[in-house]
């Protein structure tokens, strides 16, 4: 067994002048930074008072999920001697959040589209995604279900 270790530095940047006084006095806005990564700007979704041109948590959450199911899909590919040439999901995530205030994800789709090349194994490349599902790291670390609705062409 190996361990691996990912760390991010949040920086809140939503200080209006006030700090916290009040829930509607502060913004949302922080910036995450990985080492040697690109800045990322963060916010809250607009549904809690953040900032809608920024990623949120949330939107991390449901593409973390989509690219690494994606990532050893394109692995389990390359491994079967299936072609993709195109590979795009839109995937969806459903939150609940009841009046008490307290929310969770409920489920995330994945719904991607693979185009693998013209005489490729389309049944086989279609059954691999329950493979990579198997193997995401992120959906095995999740306790709610991830479904994938996809679909393989040539």
């Amino acid at each position: 067994m190996s361990n691996h270790e990912f760390t991010a530095h949040v920086v809140w940047s939503g200080n209006l002048g006030s700090g916290t006084s009040g829930y509607t006095a502060y913004g949302r806005d922080h910036v995450i930074r990985i080492d040697g990564k690109p800045d990322l700007p963060g916010s809250s979704a607009p549904a809690f008072r953040g900032d809608g041109a920024r990623h949120n948590p949330e939107d991390l959450l449901v593409a973390g999920i989509s690219s690494c199911h994606m990532l050893w899909y394109l692995h389990l590919c390359a491994d079967a001697g299936i072609v993709v040439e195109e590979y795009q999901d839109h995937a969806r995530g459903t939150m609940e959040v009841p009046k008490a205030g307290v929310g969770r994800f409920t489920r995330v789709v994945l719904d991607p589209t693979v185009r693998i090349r013209a005489g490729g194994d389309a049944v086989k490349a279609q059954a691999l995604h329950a493979e990579a599902h198997h193997r995401c790291f992120l959906a095995n670390s999740v306790n709610f279900p991830v479904e994938i609705e996809g679909r393989v062409v040539e």
